[in-house]
């Protein structure tokens, strides 16, 4: 039988957001992301709901969105499992993702406004100083935010809801327990060589860095 979850797991906090689902919804994925809701074991929505502290309810319907997307199921009067990820998925999900998300980056060398450059050099900075603290939550968060602000200046909404439901269902699980070394600070420094390519509209040099990029999440790293 699986493993039921103890009751402390060292969920995130929540954050300011439009709804208490939706900040439960996101602490969550965070949760999974950083490998703190581990595969093969069952969570109790009351007991989740004790540590965030706030009532049941908009945590099952957070769990039950979660399990829409495919990153959880359900288990009968029990609670919610998180769906395991094979090598195979992985590699098909990263595989998507290189033939949606790397033409869509490229598309935007040269065409990105001071504004745009400038907050996403912030977000590189953050991403590379999670990286040297060891922070891998911290560097998935940043990670995660530096590539929904590029993505958004395509202007195409549902490209960016695709690939960060691709980027969801491809999180690899035990980050939080993995020491992270050479290869997180060299994921987190893509982010400024990247921008530089785009910056100096080499559509050819980004396009090598975004596969390089994505290949960590073949290997540890997403």
């Amino acid at each position: 039988m699986d493993p039921v979850a103890a009751a402390h797991i060292g969920l995130p906090g929540l954050g300011e957001r439009d709804s208490l689902r939706a900040q439960v919804t996101a602490a969550l994925r965070s949760a999974l992301l950083s490998g703190k809701l581990q595969p093969g074991v069952v969570y109790s929505a009351p007991a989740l709901a004790e540590e965030f502290g706030v009532s049941p309810t908009p945590v099952r319907e957070a769990m039950i969105d979660l399990v829409r997307d495919g990153l959880f199921e359900a288990v009968r009067n029990r609670g919610f499992r998180v769906v395991a990820l094979s090598a195979r998925d992985l590699a098909e999900l990263t595989e998507i993702r290189e033939m949606v998300e790397v033409p869509a980056v490229t598309r935007l060398a040269g065409a990105l406004p001071p504004d745009a450059v400038d907050r996403l050099r912030a977000l590189a900075g953050e991403a590379a100083d999670r990286a040297g603290d060891g922070d891998v939550g911290g560097y998935l968060d940043a990670d995660r935010r530096f590539h929904t602000e590029l993505l958004e200046r395509t202007g195409n909404r549902t490209l960016v809801r695709t690939v960060l439901d691709l980027r969801s269902r491809s999180r690899m699980y035990g980050l939080a327990t993995v020491s992270p070394g050479t290869e997180l600070v060299a994921a987190a420094a893509e982010h400024g060589e990247l921008l530089d390519a785009l910056v100096a509209g080499d559509a050819a040099r980004a396009e090598e860095i975004m596969l390089r990029h994505l290949g960590h999440v073949r290997g540890a790293w997403t």
